[in-house]
């Protein structure tokens, strides 16, 4: 399974800012919460990964990366076989890096500089083409335009467990008045109270978690037809039309390419 070094033990104690990674996971495979020393760019080269945080979800298609910064408790789970290259980043004072998580595009650049980071040796020379290597994937990842996919997570605990229940059972049509009557709030009140715990409108966010549904149905093989009438959308054209929207390509091209537009 293990391609790299580090799949054990990411946070050895290695005298170098940045190390690469590369696993091959077969599908469904989970990592349990857990927290790194240094903060992670995590990729998959092939695949779907679903990270989640105390914060937060996100979705991570092919052409896509997550940062995960130093200390966050994580868990992620691998949607179809998944084969991730990634590297573990220092945490260093006045650096670029975003402190909170993101998803990203990956470019062809970092890919190919990811995946040429998980063959270097551990105790690389610093001053030579693998240090310029590491240090350009750093640079990379902190200019590398952000893709919103997130799915934040309130803190107040009725809402967060609303929440994380919709996610179990997604559905486009579960609507503003149905939550708000379930948390004892008035319209108004709900509305303004989940934007300031989230950062986003409920019509947002509901989006934002249907296109996660969609990516992990996508990456295990469901038809667009079937995604589309389980996540409660009239028809498959009213489905699409959101997905283009949200990722730039249809349902139909982002399957039979699995996310290389």
């Amino acid at each position: 399974m293990n391609l790299g070094q580090w799949q054990n033990d990411p946070d050895i104690e290695v005298p170098r800012a940045v190390l690469g990674i590369g696993n091959d996971y077969p599908p469904s495979f989970e990592l349990a919460r857990h927290t790194h020393r240094r903060g992670q760019f995590l990729h998959a080269t092939t695949g779907v990964i679903a990270v989640s945080t105390p914060q937060g979800a996100w979705v991570c298609p092919p052409h896509r990366g997550v940062w995960i910064p130093a200390g966050t408790p994580h868990a992620v789970r691998m949607i179809g076989k998944v084969s991730t290259r990634s590297v573990m980043i220092e945490p260093a004072p006045g650096d670029a890096l975003d402190p909170r998580c993101r998803v990203v595009e990956v470019s062809p650049l970092l890919s190919a500089l990811l995946e040429d980071a998980a063959a270097i040796p551990h105790e690389y020379d610093e001053a030579g083409r693998d240090g310029l290597v590491m240090r350009l994937i750093v640079a990379e990842v902190a200019q590398a335009p952000v893709i919103p996919l997130a799915i934040p997570f309130p803190r107040e605990p009725a809402l967060a467990a609303r929440c994380h229940a919709f996610l179990e059972s997604p559905s486009i049509k579960s609507g503003v008045d149905e939550w708000a009557e379930a948390l004892r709030l008035n319209r108004r009140s709900f509305t303004r109270r989940f934007r300031q715990e989230t950062g986003m409108s409920f019509a947002e966010w509901r989006e934002q978690a249907c296109i996660a549904a969609a990516l992990e149905r996508l990456g295990e093989g469901a038809s667009v037809t079937t995604i589309a009438l389980d996540l409660g959308y009239e028809s498959t054209a009213s489905f699409s039309t959101m997905f283009r929207r949200a990722l730039g390509v249809p349902p139909s091209r982002y399957q039979s390419e699995r996310g290389e537009p």
